[in-house]
């Protein structure tokens, strides 16, 4: 198995934690002594991984660093988990000048743990503050930061097969501004949460409405970039929907109003014999990393993979239907209901979706070979 290894940098990482005040760590020099502070027992210990679910629980630690005049971030620390200060002003709240990232990391049967592509991750932060007006930490910072967090909180990342450590990387304008304009000064945050099913009912196949009266996204807006700004405007067609016994939503375009775009907070494929379609990302759909992933496993197995505009009414005919992200993972869809008609689909142990899955697991939990460097292993 061919696996990026990082086990020098991470110990060096973890075994200089040095407490340097009642509420920073960071790892200003090598040395072999391990605070008493950072917390090691395992993880069987401190929670009942059985009924993890997918909600917020509190872990030990968070990563910040803070950008300099110049926009260039700071080599930053990790702080126990706990509130931030902001003022008022801050852009990040009035503006809504911020984004933030998703990845996880996986503990698998051996006990190793693996990091999934979070370099896509950073590649899709800069490419959001770019959009956004807002410096952000390099690539190579982003990784580390998330690398750190996820040491730091080790004893958070599930069994092998009972869920997975969610981080949740942050790049928000917290200096003070009252006009319109970029924030004088931003923070980079990373907490990390354990998680298990992201749905409710499980692996329960998804049912999908699909909204026509409110849009996720437009043309020249941000809805190809993980602002902040993105997600609260949904809301409420997800309540209405939720309250109509759906999963989530399936949004249309807002120009011509029929063509498929997302889905809440993930991406949508159709699937047809041997061809599977996915909304092409034009500025109002953002590129997934387990989207990006599925079409190049998609590809490896032999199926013809098209990004291009998909009208609703393609629904009617799919073979298939799944969806896609960081934390749902894949997920098949039993049936969606378009204009008051439910079209329902097969769910089956040999659903092209599933096929994909399996794939996708093996080559995290480093079941299969890992031909591309997705996988980053932690030690």
């Amino acid at each position: 198995m061919i696996i990026q290894r990082a086990s020098c940098f991470h110990r060096a990482l973890l075994t200089s934690l040095e407490k340097v005040g009642p509420r920073y760590f960071t790892a200003p020099a090598q040395t072999s002594a391990q605070p008493s502070t950072y917390r090691d027992y395992e993880s069987r210990d401190i929670f009942d991984w059985d009924n993890l679910g997918f909600k917020l629980i509190q872990t030990d630690y968070m990563f910040m660093s803070r950008s300099s005049q110049n926009g260039n971030f700071e080599k930053g620390k990790l702080n126990p988990y706990g509130n931030i200060e902001l003022s008022p002003s801050a852009g990040v709240l009035n503006y809504g000048q911020g984004l933030i990232e998703g990845t996880k990391a996986y503990r698998v049967d051996d006990g190793r743990i693996f990091l999934f592509r979070p370099q896509e991750s950073g590649i899709r932060m800069q490419i959001g503050a770019k959009r956004m007006c807002m410096p952000s930490p390099s690539i190579q910072q982003f990784v580390d930061a998330v690398k750190l967090t996820t040491i730091a909180n080790k004893r958070w990342i599930p069994p092998a097969g009972k869920g997975s450590l969610y981080i949740r990387p942050l790049l928000i304008g917290n200096g003070p501004i009252l006009g319109i304009a970029p924030a004088p000064e931003y923070t980079f945050i990373v907490y990390a949460c354990p998680v298990g099913n992201y749905l409710r009912n499980g692996t329960q196949p998804l049912t999908l409405y699909v909204e026509e009266e409110h849009h996720r996204a437009s043309q020249g807006g941000a809805g190809g970039v993980k602002a902040i700004t993105n997600y609260a405007p949904v809301i409420k067609a997800i309540q209405k929907a939720k309250e109509r016994g759906y999963s989530d939503v399936l949004y249309l375009d807002s120009v011509n109003k029929k063509y498929i775009e997302e889905v809440s907070a993930s991406n949508i494929f159709l699937v047809k014999g041997k061809n599977i379609s996915t909304p092409v990302a034009s500025g109002t759909i953002l590129e997934g990393v387990t989207r990006k992933s599925i079409i190049d496993i998609a590809y490896d197995l032999g199926y013809q993979v098209e990004e291009r505009l998909i009208e609703a009414d393609e629904l009617f005919s799919a073979d298939e239907v799944f969806c896609t992200g960081t934390a749902l993972g894949v997920a098949p869809v039993g049936s969606i209901t378009y204009k008051n008609k439910r079209i329902n689909y097969k769910v089956s142990l040999d659903l092209i979706s599933e096929q994909l899955n399996s794939r996708l697991v093996a080559i995290q939990k480093g079941i299969i070979e890992d031909k591309r460097g997705w996988i980053i292993e932690i030690k």
